[in-house]
């Protein structure tokens, strides 16, 4: 499949994943997950939530976790430029008869509620209350000490439909994988200027795989390792540290409490030129999509959080992917482990 053109004009002007709402079924458990492991500020709690955000974030939260009967998103938030981009927004998702409604969100602008045409969750907002930068309160910096949410990867099984679509909005693709088929099995996009805010992969959905918070350096991401041990929550490291080829990250991912899968990352570059082309990564080529670090395990593939309310829908046919359990049950080649991704 050939990539759709870059819209430099969208409908409406998205400039970047703003925040995620996370379903937790113990809301002080979660909470000193975030802030004792991963380092995130609590900016506010109230009742049946916790809103949170990074060291460098202005904004009130990039992070909230609401109290609820079982796991799952309830919404991931993108902000937006102007009032009118949210009402132009409002227009051409109600124009694709998508579920769409104007709410208040505690801490946020008028708010714009999306259900996509893949079974998404999105909210939209213009602002939000401003709170101090955390940034130089270096006595304050914990666990992982997170600057700022960086981007979400959800799981669906038409990435190529998803992709289209979202590029028709003014994402633009820095990154994508084609297996030995020629289908494209997963599209990094971004707004911001970086590698990606919105990575599609191919498996049922909708769901969420994880969203990515940005460590200072590759030692506060081991450091952030080395107090989930010592704090009980060892066992909460689930793949890394490592090195992504697409996208060029080290990363760490963490299951905190409710399973919900959060990656701690650095090191992503910049896209922002409009003449940069996407890279293409092919597995028919044998091409090594980690570029360090052991295949993950089953369950990194198989596992993710469900968005609230959600029908699932399996693709078909299912990808293979090398999973750590295999390759321990088959060794292969060093330069052969991390090919399926």
């Amino acid at each position: 499949m050939k990539l759709p053109e870059t819209v430099f004009d969208p409908p409406f002007r998205v400039t970047r994943t703003s925040h995620v709402v996370m379903e937790v079924k113990d809301l002080a458990a979660s909470t000193a997950f975030y802030t004792r492991v991963l380092g995130l500020v609590l900016t506010e709690q109230n009742g049946d939530r916790a809103y949170l955000r990074g060291i460098e974030e202005a904004c009130h939260h990039s992070l909230v976790l609401k109290r609820a009967d079982k796991p799952a998103c309830a919404r991931v938030g993108f902000r937006v430029y102007q009032e009118d981009d949210l009402d132009r927004a409002a227009k051409y998702f109600a124009a694709r008869k998508c579920e769409t409604a104007f709410v208040d969100a505690p801490h946020q602008s008028r708010t714009l509620h999306v259900t996509d045409p893949f079974g998404f969750l999105w909210e939209f907002c213009v602002r939000m209350d401003v709170v101090p930068r955390m940034l130089t309160d270096f006595q304050n910096y914990r666990g992982g000490a997170v600057l700022r949410l960086d981007h979400v990867q959800v799981l669906t099984p038409d990435v190529e439909a998803a992709n289209t679509f979202y590029m028709a909005l003014g994402f633009r693709c820095t990154e994508y994988i084609v297996n030995e088929a020629g289908m494209i099995t997963a599209t990094f996009l971004q707004r911001k200027g970086n590698t990606h805010d919105l990575v599609f992969v191919r498996s049922t959905g909708p769901r969420i795989h994880h969203f990515a918070f940005m460590t200072p350096d590759s030692h506060t991401l081991v450091h952030a390792c080395d107090t989930a041990g010592q704090l009980g929550y060892g066992a909460s490291v689930e793949r890394g540290p490592g090195r992504h080829g697409p996208g060029h990250a080290l990363y760490t991912y963490f299951r905190d409490p409710d399973g919900h899968r959060v990656e701690l990352c650095n090191t992503t570059y910049q896209t922002i030129d409009p003449e940069l082309e996407p890279t293409r990564w092919d597995r028919s080529g044998g091409q090594v999509i980690a570029e360090w670090g052991l295949p993950a395990q089953r369950v990194w593939y198989e596992e993710a959080t469900p968005f609230a309310g959600a029908t699932l829908t399996a693709p078909n046919p299912a990808l293979k992917r090398l999973s750590l359990e295999q390759y321990l049950d088959k060794p292969r080649e060093p330069s052969e482990q991390n090919r399926t991704v």
